[in-house]
């Protein structure tokens, strides 16, 4: 697959004419069709520079029920539609025994639209609420948690792969939590081996902005879930930069491509790490 294939060029209709399920009922209006179209096509590039389908059979997508993982499944499952997704996808949501959580939700929306799912309960809310003081952040732990048995799942179903819903204002959230938080230049990789190294956490969506994900899940009516436990504590560090990056692109639109794109061209010796680039080994040429 190129990065230079049209998605526009390819065939808005199955061999056998037949609509895939999940697209039944979206919108045949010219600007959803852009939209879709244009998410198809940043995770076509992603899957090209990041060399996502190389040796790749089974994937297991990672499915929260919020909007970015809605998003990534009919993104993965469109491409799939099309022939250019020679993948297996089994849909994965670890239910995390948090308050209230309607459980039938997410099984009888991918029943309903035909996709293979595995539906898994641990509860990982009792330990986060046992282990975090009140008034600190559960992200940190929850997400640990739930990778923890991602990764035990993926195994389990014979998958190469976690797939994940991160977009391109979680990298660059996360850039910039490490930037002034952690004192060190490090986002979320679009493409990454695991510790045991037998897993790779692919991040399709990495090109996609969160604005566009939102406005397809509204167009398409998935059936979200809210968080109750993280989303519902304010002054988390992750807002805070969320709403410096909005004003910085409400100023200077164009600025959160331009930062994604600068994570993409690195320039070692133009920073300030030996281990990255060998300072010491500067010689000049002496005049002849």
């Amino acid at each position: 697959m190129g990065v230079n294939a049209r998605i526009e060029d390819e065939p808005d209709e199955a061999v056998d004419g037949l609509v895939p399920a999940l697209f039944r009922d979206a919108p045949s209006s010219v600007s959803f069709n852009k939209l879709r179209k244009r998410l198809l096509r940043q995770v076509r590039q992603a899957f090209d520079d990041f060399q996502m389908l190389k040796g790749q059979k089974r994937w297991l997508v990672g499915l929260s029920g919020g909007k970015d993982s809605y998003s990534l499944l009919a993104v993965l499952l469109d491409l799939q539609w099309r022939g250019l997704l020679p993948v297996e996808l089994i849909a994965c949501n670890l239910d995390q025994g948090q308050p209230n959580f309607p459980k039938h939700i997410l099984p009888d929306y991918l029943t309903s639209i035909g996709v293979t799912h595995r539906i898994e309960y641990r509860d990982t809310y009792s330990i986060v609420k046992e282990k975090v003081p009140e008034g600190a952040t559960y992200c940190s732990l929850c997400s640990r948690l739930r990778r923890g048995n991602l990764y035990r799942i993926a195994r389990e179903e014979r998958c190469d792969a976690l797939v994940l819903g991160h977009h391109r204002e979680d990298i660059l959230e996360t850039f910039f939590m490490n930037f002034f938080h952690g004192g060190r230049l490090a986002g979320m990789p679009a493409k990454l081996l695991n510790d045991e190294g037998d897993l790779m956490v692919l991040r399709p969506l990495a090109y996609c902005a969160e604005d566009d994900l939102a406005k397809f899940a509204a167009a398409m009516q998935f059936p979200i879930i809210p968080c109750d436990l993280c989303g519902s504590q304010d002054g988390l560090q992750r807002n805070a930069m969320k709403q410096m990056l909005g004003e910085i692109e409400a100023r200077m639109p164009g600025r959160k491509d331009a930062m994604l794109r600068a994570l993409a061209h690195v320039n070692p010796s133009h920073l300030l790490d030996p281990k990255l680039f060998d300072f010491a080994g500067l010689q000049t040429n002496p005049s002849p």
